[in-house]
């Protein structure tokens, strides 16, 4: 928002949210009900092509998005370094509103405007004189327009709402109040009305034209430098025809220079080119890929789950992770997406992160939850995930976590499987285990007596057992081979100490995991805390008890590029493991923690604490 927002600042369909997109509904349906009732020669290509039209857009405009944040996560070639943080995420996430306004009146010139029906595909004269109209009139109104918007009386009223963003994604090109937009669009219009009137226009040029505007304007914000020096080196004066990501970078972080559309001739002409601009560039052509101290090692967990992905759909990925019905219907791409994980052999660099002094980043496997699940994929998960570990031993990565069901007992031992393999591993790899103990045990509320263990028991469920039976609290369980399995694992570590097998539901505090069942939370009393010691979080059957998030913790506001939630995690929460790595990171520490190994819990718990970590708030 502008810091005081003028007139025709807010879009007209802003209240109607999410079904926004019905302004639409009556010249969609009518322009399929035209292409399938009449025949080819009464078809006219222009009306029925607006709506694909549409939807390429927003499909260009999602690639560059995808492409802009995966490269920024590497690093290279990055032009920015600063973080981008969930209150852009929000402000951006209007991105569709000006494809909504175009497409809207689109339809009502094809209806009003003379000449526009039936209109040929191709014209080459009127394809030059879109080209000739944008060069000339386009680019000169375009650059004086936008140095009156940066007149402190537009500035405050509209502009500045665009340069809220000092680091810039594509979809920052078109964030702009809905009067900006108007003007824009009737700037934009010149060629093609010129075109129209002049009856020289095309389909080509019409579509070709808002493409190319499209893909300027996602390339001038993407925050990576992408144009080769050679390009220039060939065509010296082409510098003064076609600005780069770094040239209209300069402009979000100096704000009175380098004001020209997509050409840079008229900062020229008008002395108002930020002299940095080449040095920029050069800088940004020659920036290596960033390397990380700690990766953070995860997994995809449904097939649904690459739409809410950082590299995905980013509103969605700005929110805990939920099953959305529009993204259910997107079957065919989804479909898609599940064979490419089949045929893709490697992670790939999801998020980089900041904080302190150490560089953090997510890798993904390719790989989802029902795939963990069948021993005859787990030869070839752990091939996937020690060639990730090998690749960052080498390329010199302090500590390496693993998350989700990249640790398992049976896949690869928590880990330990990897070090047996590699035992000359610089690499500390780290499975969280101890703080994800440490978690759950402050997340009981102050003086319980005794809790309900159920589900299956794992590393992290016998470390809790063990705590609580130290601390004087009674561990019962409802299952008696849970029992057997409790009783015989705590002997090893604390011989006076045993699980208690209870036949009753009426501890207020259960401590779960996976395989709880939905009749043993009906059973429940009202009012029953559940607090997950698994990966994955139990399904919410009742609305009158309270759920604990699985392990995790709130990150600091220092942690640096959070924009996006970790699965089913509120805002800058972050998974045990993966902090964990963080910290071990942090504090140095020259030791893996796989395997039966489990680290020292107090110690962690205090180091977290220290370095700006919190727990969650336990629902009451």
């Amino acid at each position: 928002m502008a810091s005081k927002p003028g007139i025709l600042t807010d879009w007209p369909w802003k209240s109607l949210g999410s079904f926004k997109y019905v302004i639409l509904a009556p010249w969609v349906l009518h322009s399929v009900y035209t292409s399938m009732t009449k025949d080819g020669k009464e078809i006219d290509s222009l009306y029925v092509l607006f709506f694909p039209f549409l939807l390429w857009r927003v499909l260009h405009n999602q690639i560059w998005i995808s492409l802009s944040r995966y490269r920024t996560a590497k690093g290279k070639n990055r032009i920015v370094d600063k973080s981008i943080e969930f209150e852009q995420v929000d402000r951006e996430s209007n991105w569709d509103d000006q494809i909504l306004l175009n497409g809207m009146l689109f339809y009502i010139g094809y209806m009003i405007l003379p000449g526009v029906m039936q209109m040929p595909f191709w014209r080459t004269d009127g394809v030059l004189l879109t080209i000739l109209l944008h060069a000339g009139p386009v680019e000169f109104l375009y650059y004086w327009l936008h140095r009156a918007l940066h007149h402190h009386y537009l500035y405050s009223r509209y502009h500045s709402h665009h340069h809220s963003s000092i680091v810039t994604e594509p979809i920052t090109s078109v964030i702009h109040p809905f009067a900006e937009h108007l003007a824009y669009f009737l700037l934009f219009s010149i060629p093609i009305l010129a075109g129209i009137f002049m009856g020289r226009s095309s389909i080509a040029a019409i579509f070709g034209y808002i493409s190319y505007i499209d893909f300027m304007n996602n390339m001038g914000h993407c925050n990576f430098e992408l144009i080769p020096k050679m390009l220039f080196s060939i065509f010296p004066t082409l510098k003064y025809l076609m600005y780069t990501p770094s040239f209209h970078s300069l402009h979000h972080t100096q704000f009175r220079t380098n004001y020209s559309l997509f050409m840079p001739i008229y900062d020229y002409i008008y002395g108002t080119m930020d002299k940095s601009s080449d040095a920029l560039y050069e800088k940004s052509l020659i920036k290596p890929e960033e390397l990380p101290h700690v990766v953070h090692l995860t997994h995809l967990v449904t097939p649904q789950s690459i739409y809410h992905l950082r590299l995905g759909f980013a509103s969605l990925a700005s929110k805990p992770y939920t099953s959305k019905w529009y993204v259910r219907v997107m079957g065919p791409l989804t479909y898609f997406c599940i064979i490419l994980s089949w045929t893709y052999s490697g992670t790939f660099i999801l998020e980089r992160n900041r904080f302190d002094k150490v560089n953090a980043q997510i890798w993904v496997l390719p790989k989802f939850k029902r795939q963990y699940l069948k021993k005859l994929r787990n030869e070839s998960i752990n091939s996937l995930i020690e060639e990730a570990i090998l690749k960052a031993d080498e390329r010199g990565v302090k500590v390496l976590s693993l998350g989700l069901l990249n640790q398992g007992d049976r896949l690869n031992c928590y880990g330990e499987l990897y070090l047996r393999r590699n035992p000359n591993l610089k690499i500390k790899v780290v499975d969280g285990t101890s703080l994800a103990v440490a978690i759950v045990l402050n997340s009981i509320p102050k003086g319980t007596i005794q809790v309900l263990f159920r589900g299956n028991l794992t590393k992290v469920a016998y470390g809790i057992a063990s705590a609580l039976c130290q601390m004087g609290t009674k561990v019962a369980t409802s299952h008696k081979d849970e029992c057997e399995k409790l009783n015989k694992e705590l002997k090893n570590i604390e011989p006076e100490s045993e699980s208690v097998l209870s036949k009753s539901y009426t501890d207020k505090v259960w401590l779960v995991g996976d395989g709880l069942t939905k009749e043993e939370q009906l059973k429940a009393s009202t009012g029953t805390l559940f607090i997950p010691f698994s990966q994955f979080p139990p399904k919410r059957l009742r609305k009158d008890c309270f759920y604990y998030t699985t392990p995790a913790m709130m990150s600091p506001k220092s942690f640096q590029n959070v924009d996006s939630c970790e699965n089913w995690l509120p805002r800058r929460a972050m998974s045990a493991s993966r902090v964990a790595g963080v910290i071990h990171a942090l504090e140095g520490w020259d030791v893996d923690e796989c395997g039966n190994t489990i680290f020292d819990l107090q110690k962690i718990w205090e180091a977290s604490l220290h370095h700006g970590f919190r727990p969650l708030p336990i629902p009451t």
